[in-house]
């Protein structure tokens, strides 16, 4: 089997994963050879591949990629529970997406796992109250990938955010564990007030692409929102909800839907109403 289409061993760290393909696809694709070196084959850990890549895409005339590669380092050095978790997001790409043949392309080319792991230094940058670069980091994000994620959100590890283009997580926001969400997903409050005002996204929940979750409420583990739909009551474990505004339609929902990716609503569907 090649290795575009394997998963990872159990004995193979996602690190070595990567540096094989990237040493295949040098040989293969010697114009992208130059890169393949500076990003990945010239590195000695995942930590050295990422900062590296994160600093050649946030870089700018504000703040330069030496600069922003100090900062990744420095972040990664002080917290390796940061580098876990990019580790983990990496296969969270790999078991749900099927265009991800490889490690190598969400870990060079897609956005939504990129502007993941710029959020997770931006949160070590925040709890280390350096929230006007954390902030700084937030607006470059936003500009290169279309995604917005508000540094002092608290984000899980095995993430998966699918496309990414118009996802929005609000301030006070959490995501947990193996969570998946697809573009223009939005975490976001209900109006002005301050403080804890936006969604608790347990473990394993799917997020439809377009779904809109507002306001201090939870969804609980495993559940699904079905795409497009606006939630504004809490959502039980295991429960779908969808429409506008949503209902629960189906409860229980898929064992794992976050994993499965199955965004298919039962052919029979009732209404709950929460």
């Amino acid at each position: 089997m090649s290795a575009a289409l394997r998963p990872v061993q159990a004995d193979e760290s996602i690190w070595q994963r990567l540096r094989a393909e990237a040493a295949q696809a040098a040989e293969a694709e010697p114009a992208l050879g130059s890169l393949l070196h500076a990003v990945i084959l010239s590195h000695d850990d995942l930590a050295g591949a990422l900062s590296f890549q994160l600093a050649r895409k946030l870089g700018d005339n504000e703040v330069g990629p030496m600069a922003w590669r100090e900062v990744c380092e420095r972040a990664y050095a002080a917290d390796p529970s940061i580098v876990a978790a990019a580790e983990a997001d990496l296969v969270a790409v790999l078991e749900r997406d099927p265009a991800a043949k490889q490690a190598l392309q969400p870990f060079l080319f897609f956005k939504g796992f990129q502007s993941l792991q710029a959020y997770r230094v931006g949160h070590f940058l925040w709890k280390g109250g350096r929230d006007t670069l954390a902030f700084h980091l937030q607006s470059r994000v936003s500009e290169l990938f279309q995604v917005d994620v508000h540094p002092a959100a608290r984000i899980g590890k095995g993430v998966f955010f699918d496309h990414g283009t118009g996802i929005v997580v609000g301030e006070t926001a959490t995501v947990g564990d193996d969570v998946s969400m697809l573009h223009a997903v939005t975490l976001g409050g209900t109006g002005a007030d301050r403080g804890d005002r936006h969604p608790k996204i347990g473990k394993g929940v799917l997020l439809g692409a377009g779904a809109k979750v507002l306001g201090n409420i939870t969804v609980g583990d495993y559940a699904k929102v079905a795409s497009g739909s606006v939630v504004l009551k809490p959502v039980p474990a295991g429960c779908t909800a969808a429409g506008v505004p949503a209902r629960i339609v189906n409860c229980p929902s898929c064992e794992d839907p976050a994993r499965t990716m199955d965004h298919t609503l039962a052919d029979i569907v009732y209404d709950f109403s929460i």
